[in-house]
């Protein structure tokens, strides 16, 4: 299958927060359920570079390079070829109302068009050097960001890290209008990433997410990384159907 679009997401900054499960419950679209890492439940903010950005190999002019910025959790979903871990999005902010608006109507992903600026100094960060990345946005006339300073070279994550389980998700999933489920594939090779020697966020949690974040956001998170990024393919998207096949045991699924 051709993919809708092609991109190069490089960059990303991911702050992540454990989160109460009954807290993100009634945001689960149908046919999925909450993923957890050792029992337990994330969200992350996630800020990146979209670049070279092409939908059915065609480049959109003034839309090919930009910054997003998300809120996101993790779920799965069981198929016939086993569990698929993917994401589900709180709200993404881009700077070009175009990109919000084709996919609020088509899709109904959450999307929200703002200003935005970044900062992104990464150069010898590859050998070593500390790096800083700053993703911002304004909102309601004050502006809000997400920065790391990262450490280090980058690195594979770790099988079963934390790290491997917020980057190995490869599906998206969206709550459809009607109550349904949309539910797409991204494709791209495993990340590396940095650490981070100190991260901040600054942000209205309960103007931009509701007050049912603000316990959490407003916290320390669990874990700070930045992954290198890399090419990615977003393919076409179908609604989930009706699911009559048995999902594993508890005990199995536990160790999927």
């Amino acid at each position: 299958m051709r993919p809708f679009l092609t991109a190069s997401w490089r960059y990303l900054l991911m702050l992540n927060y454990e989160v109460d499960p009954d807290v993100l419950r009634p945001l689960v679209p149908s046919g999925t359920e909450l993923d957890t890492w050792q029992g337990r439940t994330f969200a992350s903010m996630v800020g990146f570079r979209f670049l070279d950005t092409r939908v059915r190999g065609l480049p959109v002019p003034f839309h090919r390079n930009f910054d997003e910025v998300n809120l996101r959790f993790y779920v799965r979903h069981f198929a016939e070829d086993g569990w698929r871990r993917g994401v589900v999005f709180v709200k993404e902010i881009v700077p070009r109302l175009a990109i919000a608006t084709v996919a609020r109507v088509l899709y109904n992903e959450p999307y929200v068009a703002l200003p935005m600026r970044h900062v992104v100094a990464m150069e010898g960060a590859e050998a070593g050097a500390a790096g800083q990345l700053e993703y911002a946005w304004k909102a309601n006339g004050r502006w809000q960001h997400l920065s790391a300073t990262t450490r280090g070279a980058p690195r594979p994550s770790e099988p079963g890290s934390e790290e491997e389980f917020i980057t190995e998700h490869y599906w998206g999933y969206t709550a459809q209008r009607d109550g349904g489920c949309a539910e797409y594939r991204v494709e791209h090779p495993r990340w590396s990433v940095w650490q981070v020697e100190r991260s901040q966020l600054e942000v209205d949690v309960a103007g931009m997410y509701g007050e049912r974040f603000v316990p959490f956001l407003r916290g320390k998170p669990s874990s700070a990384f930045v992954a290198d990024g890399s090419a990615v393919a977003v393919f076409p998207g179908a609604r989930l159907g009706p699911d009559t096949r048995t999902p594993p045991s508890p005990e199995t699924s536990r160790a999927a």
